[in-house]
């Protein structure tokens, strides 16, 4: 990269001994040099020549000394750095010249060697703060993409750390989140275009504050539908704990969203939540042109299944055996073993409370009626009717009082 170089002073034969100084410089493509007899013929340059990069600048000039223009330079909005001629004993002059933001100086009589030695150093200078400056640049546009997938202070680490910034495909253990409001393309069907854009951008802001407010992920949004991870791209030792702190306040935010729309006469349906936690592997997927950063492998499969399972169960929130035990003290009422979709093997899925549910004596009595149900005990059936005349919104319940009441047994349940 070619440095260029603005000479100020008026001294009628400098020009032709700088040329013939860097005469190796010029020819190699280092340096070139433009050359002006004042401040006010350097300003006229400038205006011109706009990739000047180093200013030279002597101080005892006509029209406009070295020190105006040192001043004049310092109001631009993109600051060129300056290298002053001063006679040795002019203290007051060089001290004002460092003052309004020379970088160095060169005395009087000019010492060639020296004034190439002070450019070079310079030089070094300035790259070195356009490589910051670009760093700088890049770590702002890469926050601007991150922010809207990860919470502020992750994205904020993520753009300052140039190594993770490729976001390259890797294997990782993982909490993974889905959440899908139920029938809500037939709601699309039905309502106001305007105000289907107020309803789901209010409602997919909330949802990912909350996310971010955990510190997850948000991997891709769908209409209503979010996916959202914990434990990458930032490692996060207790991500199984924030998935399930994270799915009971989406759970909280989505109930009362319902509740404010109902009162304006849009009847939205539950929002699901399934959670699951394993390994994946996740990156960034969208080729050369688009960032996409999301997770592929079996663990993303099981937490899709669990969020559509609610439906069939009248959960709202199903959360696996696996995440669960990664979490201490999880809190939850099991729902059974549920065979998913594609399936085989059954896995054991819970229904996670707070310490305050759990507590309730609705919850112990649930949990009465499931120990039942586990050992086929004939008064399960008893013990959830009884749960059910007390509890009668407890669908869970209801689920499972159905099943026994058809004929099925134990807490083997085959998804549909």
């Amino acid at each position: 990269m070619t440095s260029r170089i603005l000479v100020v002073d008026d001294e009628p034969d400098l020009e032709a001994l700088v040329l013939q100084k860097f005469r190796r410089q010029i020819r190699e493509g280092a340096v070139t040099f433009l050359f002006a007899r004042d401040g006010v013929e350097a300003l006229d340059a400038l205006k011109t020549n706009t990739d000047v990069d180093l200013v030279v600048t002597d101080i005892n000039m006509p029209r406009m000394d070295g020190l105006s223009l040192l001043q004049k330079l310092q109001e631009k909005e993109e600051r060129i750095s300056a290298i002053v001629v001063s006679a040795y004993g002019d203290m007051a002059n060089i001290r004002t010249a460092m003052n309004r933001g020379a970088f160095d100086l060169v005395t009087k009589p000019i010492d060639f060697t020296d004034l190439e030695t002070t450019i070079a150093k310079t030089i070094r200078h300035i790259k070195f703060l356009r490589d910051a400056r670009e760093r700088q640049a890049q770590a702002e546009r890469a926050h601007a993409s991150l922010s809207r997938y990860f919470s502020p202070n992750l994205a904020q680490r993520l753009a300052s750390e140039s190594a993770s910034l490729e976001l390259a495909g890797q294997r990782r253990d993982i909490a993974t989140l889905f959440t899908d409001i139920q029938s809500f393309t037939a709601l699309v069907e039905t309502i106001e275009p305007g105000l289907l854009g107020m309803l789901l951008n209010e409602y997919v802001s909330g949802m990912t504050e909350i996310v971010f407010a955990h510190d997850g992920t948000v991997a891709k949004i769908v209409g209503d539908a979010l996916h959202v991870l914990f434990g990458a791209p930032g490692e996060q030792p207790d991500h199984a704990a924030r998935a399930v702190a994270c799915a009971l306040d989406l759970d909280d935010y989505a109930q009362n969203f319902r509740e404010r729309w109902r009162r304006k006469n849009i009847l939205l349906g539950v929002t699901r939540i399934g959670v699951h936690a394993g390994s994946a592997i996740v990156g960034n997927f969208g080729g050369e042109r688009f960032f996409d950063y999301t997770a592929y492998g079996d663990t993303i499969n099981v937490a899709a299944r669990l969020e559509a399972a609610n439906k069939q169960l009248g959960t709202r929130i199903c959360v696996s055996a696996t995440l669960a035990g990664k979490v201490p003290g999880f809190h939850g009422r099991p729902v059974g073993d549920l065979v998913l979709r594609g399936k085989s093997e059954a896995l054991r899925a819970f229904e996670p409370l707070r310490d305050g549910q759990y507590k309730a004596p609705a919850t112990q009595a649930y949990l009465d009626a499931f120990a039942k149900l586990e050992v086929n005990d004939p008064g399960a059936i008893a013990a959830f009717a009884s749960h059910i005349g007390k509890e009668p919104q407890d669908q869970l319940a209801s689920f499972h009082l159905k099943r026994l009441l058809n004929g099925a047994t134990g807490a083997k349940i085959v998804m549909e």
